[in-house]
């Protein structure tokens, strides 16, 4: 399935319930970050080496893969909503980071982009 049949799909499983008029960007916006916030609850108190393994544990994976899945959901939503061609603007972003990022300086390094050109 499309980016597009899934910003569909959504959305016509909205218009079947008439929640359009409660599909607003602040709402999208705000639902957005609950389920952001939900995702994150399931990470919140792993180790590093446990949050890699998170997937090996079929409940846990099953909490995982719904959160995302929600999480996805609206932001495909808010997309479609104020008509932002999603797929597009990842490929913008990610010639940006490019710009951003060049390997022979981020190679190997969690610095910010602003940060470098600075000496180690």
């Amino acid at each position: 399935m499309t980016i597009r049949a899934l910003e569909q799909a959504l959305a016509d499983f909205a218009a079947e319930r008439d929640w359009e008029q409660f599909h607003t960007p602040k709402n999208l916006a705000m639902a957005l970050a609950g389920e952001c916030g939900e995702l994150l609850e399931l990470f919140q108190w792993l180790t590093p080496d446990q949050s890699t393994r998170v997937m090996d544990d079929p409940r846990q994976a099953q909490r995982v893969r719904e959160e995302m899945a929600d999480v996805f959901a609206y932001l495909l939503r808010m997309a479609d909503v104020l008509e932002l061609d999603l797929e597009q603007a990842v490929v913008e972003k990610i010639e940006s980071n490019r710009n951003k990022y060049p390997v022979h300086l981020a190679r190997g390094r969690a610095d910010k982009y602003t940060n470098l050109g600075e000496e180690d």
